[in-house]
């Protein structure tokens, strides 16, 4: 019966009726019986004895005993026996849940008890229908947990929100620098958000989401970029923060760095390196690196953007990262643990 029904050959009557007399061979008789089986709708009459007199669409194992319901456990065969009793001295109707183990899982099912009245309006058995509930339970429960889900993602990225809405109001002259930047910063993370949920909540490829940030701020081409070592998986989380430091370093590059010159390149790379502490877990190391304008300064410490770089960014992963500009040359660091990644990935050759 239920969700499967479909898959296992059609009963034949005299599978499911006890009574011969009751058999009906009409055109209606079948059609109702054929509408039984595509819903996967069981039904079963018993008498004040309880004692089986027909039954419809009640394959094996509901059939395999004097009660019809071995497939379940005994409270829950107790629970419908004592219902079916209860309707035969009160005349009261019941409907409830049962579930049973399966091969797969738990199997649910929805289960009607009622009166059947004779003519004078006296009780002459009880009728049970039951129908498998299973794959409409999985559906709510997977549903469920995707609710959940979605609950606890949008309190992390409200939560960035209101810190890049804070920071960036904290660093800004002016209302129209704030809009500027903040306007920036929140497309950067729409960005990473678009490829998170593209995967289903898995999370991104570090090089697509290198190539998303750039590709959101500037129509660059592909001689500008050099990627090379590890290409991993990010968590939701990491592609998220990671995004915000590449949106970052791309929108200094615009200003003083490689992106402001045609020709000039940023080169990007990524190799895992074993931790001595945890031998069994290789972490992340990523660098930018990118030669700034004659007499280029760094940012002051307390500047959103170096913020964002050196202790934003590597306290959402609890990794560790840098800033600094030898000759000129402007270097990032970070180095991610590896809770924050699903694999190692492809590795991948310098793209000039």
């Amino acid at each position: 019966m239920g969700s499967d029904n479909g898959s296992r050959s059609p009963l034949r009557p005299e599978e499911e009726v006890i009574d011969p007399s009751l058999r009906d061979e009409s055109v209606l008789g079948r059609a109702l019986l054929h509408a039984l089986r595509n819903a996967g709708v069981s039904v079963l009459f018993q008498d004040n004895e309880l004692r089986t007199v027909w039954a419809r669409n009640m394959a094996a194992p509901w059939m395999q005993g004097s009660q019809g319901d071995t497939i379940l456990p005994p409270s829950q065969t107790a629970r419908i026996i004592a219902a079916r009793e209860d309707t035969i001295a009160t005349g009261n109707a019941h409907r409830f849940e049962i579930n049973a183990p399966g091969e797969d899982g738990l199997r649910w099912f929805e289960i009607w008890v009622d009166p059947d009245h004779d003519e004078q309006g006296d009780i002459r058995g009880v009728m049970t229908t039951k129908v498998e509930t299973t794959d409409r339970k999985r559906r709510e429960q997977s549903l469920r947990a995707l609710l959940r889900e979605v609950s606890h993602r949008s309190k992390n990225l409200l939560a960035i929100i209101q810190s890049i809405a804070s920071q960036t109001g904290r660093h800004s002259d002016n209302i129209s620098d704030f809009l500027t930047s903040f306007q920036g910063r929140l497309q950067s993370l729409a960005a990473s958000q678009d490829l998170v949920t593209s995967s289903n909540w898995r999370g991104a490829e570090l090089r697509e989401l290198i190539n998303g940030q750039l590709g959101h701020n500037i129509a660059y081409a592909d001689s500008e970029l050099i990627f090379e070592g590890s290409n991993p998986y990010l968590n939701p989380n990491a592609a998220l923060h990671i995004g915000l430091a590449m949106h970052e370093l791309v929108v200094n590059s615009l200003s003083y760095g490689a992106l402001s010159h045609p020709g000039s390149r940023i080169t990007v790379r990524s190799r895992m390196e074993q931790p001595e502490e945890l031998a069994d877990a290789p972490a992340l190391h990523l660098s930018w690196v990118e030669q700034l304008d004659e007499g280029s300064v760094l940012p002051p410490h307390r500047d959103f953007r170096r913020v964002t770089l050196e202790r934003v960014v590597p306290a959402a992963l609890s990794g560790q990262a840098s800033l600094e500009l030898v000759d000129n040359r402007l270097e990032y660091h970070l180095v991610v643990p590896a809770a924050n990644f699903e694999s190692t990935g492809d590795e991948s050759t310098a793209t000039p």
